[in-house]
Order: C-alpha cells, then structure tokens, then sequence
C-alpha cells in the first residue's frame, strides 16, 4: 500500500494510473497520472476528494488502512470533475453515515452526476469547519480553476493547503509522495504540460486563486494530480504565477507541417539562423508526428512562436489549423508569433496563418511570405529575415 503521512495526522491515500492512454480522452500519459485523495484526523475524520471510479476498490482500501473499522465523518469535494468525484457512491457505500462538504455549485453537480442530494452540507467562501484536536479547516472557494466549483481547503494550524487541480502535473507517483523525497525533476515538464492543456485558458482565474493566499502560511501543497509540494512550493507556485500571467521565458517554438519535406527545409533555414542570431533555446515541432499536447506545453513556456505549413485544399493544412484553434481557444497572448507558408500553385498559407495570428492578444514578427516548389535563394533570405527579426525581440 502507497500510504504515507504527510505531516501531523495528515494522510496520502491516492492512487496512480499506469493503464490510462489519453487523459481526458486527449492528453497522452507516458507516465501515467495520480488521482491524489488524502485524508485528516482529528476527533472527527475528513477525507479529501476521491479518485477516478476505475481505481474506487483500491482506493476505499486504502482509506480504510487509515480509518480501520472507524467512521469517516466528512467528505470535502473541491473538485467535481470525475477523475477525482468518481468513486462518491462508493465512499458513501462503504460510509454511509458520512456527510458531504461542497460549496452550492458542488451539491448541483453531486446531484446531476450521480444523484445524492442528502447529507450534502452546502458551505460559503471563508466558512470553518472544526474536526476537534486542534484540526481546523477553511474553505475558499476558487472558481473557474478550471471549474466553476472549484474550491482549495485549508487546514489552518498546519500550514497544509488541499489545492484541488491547481498545481498539479501529470506523472504517477513511483514510490514517494512528497518531493522532498523523491526525484522531482521528471514532474515539471508534465506541469507545463498539464497546464498548457488543461489550466491555460483560465489564467485570469488562477492569477486570483494565487492572490488570495499571499498572506497564509503554507507548508504543504497537496494538489489532486502529482508530488505534495514542500520543499518546492516556491517553484511551482511561480511556474503558475508566469504561465497564468502569459510569461514566457526566453526561446523560440517553430511549429510546422510539411507533406513532402519542403516546408520542412524552411523550418531548419529558420532554426539555423535563429541560432547564429544567439537564440538558445529552440523547439522545433513537426505538427503532424508531435502530439499538439507537447507543443502546447512549449508555446507556453517560452515568448516566440513561428509557425508554418503548406497550403492544403486552398486553406490551412488541418495540423496547423488545429494548432492555431488551440491557441485561440488557450486566448494566447504576450508572445512575438511570425508565420511562413508553401504551395506549388496556390500558396495562401501564409495569408490565413497571419489572419489567425491577428485574432490573438500577440505581436506580429517579421514579414509572412510563401514559398512555391522547393526552397530557393529568395525563400532562405526570406526565412532568415524572419528569424533575424524574431531573434531581435527574444533578444529584448
């Protein structure tokens, strides 16, 4: 059994996922992800959320090496998403005297997902709840992170903040539980990742989750999905901070399509000289073989973006299409984006690239331009023309 004490009473009784292929039915898991639940104890007994249905025995066997034969008293849902509400009827079929805490968004959805309207006690913004033994939580409802539920638990003496998908990554958990021990280092590529694909398009949102704990001491962050945050809090609470803010570091994605290698050649021309240009840090993507959840995650890391593709039955070829309407639905903004386009007899890539781009909160870079055939003198000049202004504002 994976359960560990976190500190002072405080317990991990998640699960990890090793099986699922595509979180969400979308995002690819090369290393699985946790359905992260924990529990605290005082007199009385809270369990925080639960996990994704698929795991529900495991899970309750779990919380059960924490509780033995003892009643659980309540059960805190932050967040109703199914992943991490699933295993509701279970919990309660095995604890059927439990009382479920949420705020009013969250009673609506327990009802309309799986029909449980009593023992639902509906709390407000601010609200305490006292477990007895010094075991105090607080309640702050965050909305829109990435729900409209969404709510963070706090348990006041113990500095331990129960942030529900906030700061969370992709990863199952191969062993330890809390960073500080374990190796970290394979969680923060999957946190951009996680939040390019899932958190991006509420940056607003989080940037106030963020603000209203400034002042609260805060020792341990246990997220739903990922490590418990201890030694590192600082860290990941300020990739948050840059991301939801539309920070990004110093580097340039080029993100292509190319049919038969032509485009491709112009995406490396850019590269090159993006590099003679002092540019170190370059991601170059191929958007047909690259799965959109990786460039995603490297758009949002760093300011510059190129991309280029052919032109495809007189629009858009539809690997780029898809990239630009995830970049539109992200409401990308603060970034430098120039574009490049080919196209033997119709080459009108560039043109609908560069009207896509328009529509975004970024900065045009450079001059588009559209290659026809293969690449010639005139294209690499204008490719590196592209790059050199594009190196000029990284530079800045």
């Amino acid at each position: 059994m994976n359960i560990q004490e976190i500190y002072n009473g405080t317990y991990y009784v998640g699960v990890n996922d090793r099986t699922t292929y595509r979180f969400e039915g979308l995002w690819p898991l090369p290393q699985g992800v946790s359905y992260n639940s924990y529990i605290v104890k005082g007199e009385k007994v809270a369990l925080i959320d639960t996990v994704h249905v698929a795991h529900s025995s495991r899970f309750i066997e779990r919380v059960k090496e924490i509780t033995g034969n003892n009643p659980i008293d309540y059960l805190i849902i932050n967040h109703m998403e199914p992943d991490h509400s699933g295993s509701i009827q279970a919990i309660m079929s095995a604890y059927p005297s439990l009382k479920i805490i949420g705020n009013s968004k969250t009673a609506a959805m327990i009802k309309g997902y799986y029909g449980i309207s009593e023992n639902v006690i509906t709390i407000a913004d601010g609200d305490t709840l006292d477990l007895g033994g010094g075991k105090v939580l607080k309640f702050y409802l965050t909305p829109m992170v990435h729900w409209p539920e969404t709510m963070m638990t706090y348990v006041e003496n113990d500095g331990i903040l129960f942030s529900g998908d906030a700061f969370g990554c992709f990863g199952a958990l191969n062993g330890g539980v809390i960073d500080s021990t374990i190796d970290t280092s394979q969680y923060y590529p999957e946190m951009y990742r996680y939040y390019s694909n899932i958190v991006a398009k509420y940056g607003t949102f989080v940037q106030k989750a963020i603000a209203r704990f400034n002042d609260i001491k805060i020792d341990y962050v246990c997220s739903t999905h990922g490590p418990v945050w201890h030694d590192e809090i600082s860290q990941v609470v300020g990739i948050y901070d840059r991301l939801s803010r539309y920070e990004g570091e110093p580097g340039v994605v080029i993100a292509y399509a190319s049919m038969y290698g032509n485009t491709e050649e112009l995406a490396d021309t850019i590269a090159a000289e993006l590099s003679r240009n002092g540019v170190r840090n370059i991601r170059v993507h191929n958007l047909s073989k690259t799965h959109l959840s990786f460039v995603l995650a490297d758009i949002m890391r760093y300011n510059g973006l190129i991309i280029g593709g052919p032109t495809y039955n007189n629009g858009l070829f539809p690997e780029v299409e898809r990239l630009l309407s995830a970049l539109k639905g992200r409401e990308l903004r603060n970034r430098y984006v120039g574009c490049f386009g080919a196209g033997t007899w119709a080459p009108v890539s560039s043109k609908n690239i560069k009207a896509c781009i328009d529509s975004l909160k970024v900065e045009a870079v450079g001059t588009p331009f559209d290659m026809k055939c293969a690449e010639t003198p005139a294209d690499i000049e204008q490719a590196r023309a592209l790059a050199s202004a594009m190196a000029v504002k990284i530079k800045e």
